[in-house]
């Protein structure tokens, strides 16, 4: 049974998003309004710029229906900006955001476009080659409630996290070839959809 994976597109880098959970034989909806929310089994929040994404969120009645869903189950994966957007606190902004993972994000906490860089991450549960990650104007996590599972740090900074049914990554997983962080999504959306 094919999954069907919702993706926001309202800005950012959805396309390679899709492109990957299309490799890895899903059904993939581009996410505009809340009509195309309806029947997916999983949701990613893609890199972008997150003040213009809540902005979007907002102006397009999606936010609320995002979060109506994620309380319900629904396993939602949040990149660089997506990881902004599911914390419940970012550092020094009044930003609009999902608020659904304990955490506080701090932006741009690597420096701004010309400090984008790449790094080898020790991912435990994605097995025991490093993951090749990329890092653009990205932000990591302060610090977590005691929900949250702490996947990957890179040099002392929380860069992978996870709360039951919601994940985020500092790091852009869909511009590499290794497709193991969209797998460990879809685990999450097997785990929820009892399949």
């Amino acid at each position: 049974m094919r999954k069907r994976i919702g993706v926001l597109a309202l800005q950012g880098a959805f396309r390679e998003h899709r492109l990957v959970l299309e490799q890895l034989g899903c059904e993939v909806i581009e996410v505009r309004t809340a009509a195309d929310l309806a029947g997916i089994q999983g949701l990613i929040l893609p890199g972008g710029e997150s003040t213009a994404i809540g902005k979007l969120l907002q102006f397009a009645a999606l936010g609320e229906k995002i979060k109506e869903l994620a309380a319900a189950g629904l396993p939602v994966f949040g990149t660089c900006a997506g990881m902004i957007l599911l914390s419940k606190r970012v550092e020094d902004s009044e930003q609009y955001n999902l608020g659904l993972m304990d955490m506080t994000a701090k932006r741009n906490a690597f420096g701004r476009q010309i400090a984008s860089f790449e790094a080898d991450l020790d991912i435990p549960a994605l097995g025991s080659q490093p993951v090749r990650a990329v890092f653009i104007r990205a932000p990591f996590v302060q610090e977590t409630g005691p929900e949250v599972e702490i996947l990957a740090v890179y040099e002392d900074r929380i860069v992978f996290v996870r709360q039951g049914n919601l994940l985020a990554s500092a790091f852009h997983p869909e511009l590499t070839s290794d497709e193991r962080v969209h797998q460990y999504f879809l685990k999450i959306v097997e785990e929820n959809c009892g399949n």
